[in-house]
């Protein structure tokens, strides 16, 4: 913890009472939460930063949209519009922002909408001729406004919320407590060789409830590249010089994981909308190398760079162990409250 975080201390403690106050309004429903007749899956965290959030909505849209019309409802984080918007083929990044608009390239079976106020977000989908049985909500777990009839709580790992402090101090959104309204838990971004005794660790840090589940999981890279109409092998080009650009939360993975110390880096904030200089920067330091992205940036990137010349690594979220459990319980949930509903 740098210097100045710890100055900001007394910050936390403030920042940890308002929120604590908060959810204890929403908790005694002095502040309402609204429930739907639908099946609605939150997926989020308690910390800013990456957690794993877009591949695990993305595990949850290949595992119900073959039986059930599935929605992904997400804020639209730093999108040029305002309001509720249902991507259609005129959407584009600008639009929709990066994740969402890349939820409707990869799936464009599902519905894919944004809103700030998730409420109304659902109502409108709700509203439409065909509406989804399934409602995925992006980055919701501190929208209490809505009341999910399911939670995924996101940790990272290396990166646990019970080894964290409040903002600003540390990372976290909300009190460590505010785990307890999670259905399960996924450790995320483990690595693939992860131990039972440290599984057994992490999971008396995080104190979970006698109810809760816990999992953990890994990114899983694609064995290629691709741009919009070519694949290579990552095997050919690992050793081949190249720029890598990343404008995510924690880029360190992408980057090592392809060993090339040749190669050129260049790294963003994440969500970073690329300005002209920016463009010019990469197009001089690539010069006719191939140019390797993430699948978040290229969405942004694809309209500005050469389609021979750029390229994007997939991720997924895999599970280490028990994912026929994680699944045969979502698919419960979502069986259960569809005939309820």
């Amino acid at each position: 913890m740098n210097l100045l975080r710890k100055i900001l201390f007394p910050f936390a403690i403030l920042y940890g009472l308002i929120t604590a106050i908060r959810n204890f309004l929403f908790d005694k429903g002095i502040l309402k939460s609204y429930s739907f007749d639908v099946s609605v899956i939150a997926v989020g965290n308690l910390s800013v930063g990456g957690t794993g959030k877009t591949p695990q909505i993305e595990y949850l849209i290949r595992l119900l949209s073959p039986k059930y019309k599935v929605a992904t409802l997400s804020r639209g984080y730093k999108r040029q519009s305002e309001g509720f918007v249902l991507a259609d083929s005129s959407s584009n990044a600008a639009i929709l922002g990066d994740e969402p608009f890349q939820f409707y390239e990869k799936f464009p079976d599902i519905q894919v909408a944004v809103d700030v106020n998730r409420k109304n977000g659902i109502e409108q989908l709700l509203s439409q001729s065909q509406k989804p049985e399934v409602i995925l909500l992006d980055d919701a777990y501190q929208h209490r406004k809505v009341k999910a009839g399911f939670y995924i709580l996101l940790t990272s790992y290396g990166d646990l919320y019970s080894d964290d402090f409040m903002l600003p101090t540390g990372n976290l959104r909300e009190s460590r407590s505010g785990s307890e309204r999670a259905n399960l838990v996924i450790v995320t971004k483990c690595p693939a060789n992860l131990s039972e005794a440290e599984k057994v660790s992490i999971k008396k840090k995080l104190k979970l409830t006698k109810k809760q589940q816990l999992y953990f999981s890994y990114i899983d890279y694609d064995e290629f590249i691709y741009s919009d109409n070519k694949s290579i092998p990552v095997d050919e080009i690992k050793n081949v010089d190249k720029l890598l650009i990343a404008g995510i939360a924690k880029p360190e993975p992408f980057f090592a994981h392809f060993q090339n110390g040749n190669d050129e880096k260049l790294v963003f904030p994440d969500h970073h909308h690329f300005s002209k200089n920016d463009l010019l920067t990469i197009k001089n330091k690539a010069q006719n190398k191939i140019i390797v992205t993430t699948e978040k940036d290229f969405v942004r990137l694809k309209y500005n760079i050469s389609g021979e010349q750029l390229y994007h690594l997939p991720i997924k979220s895999s599970f280490l162990s028990d994912s026929e459990n994680f699944d045969k319980t979502i698919l419960n949930y979502v069986g259960t409250s569809t005939r309820n509903g």
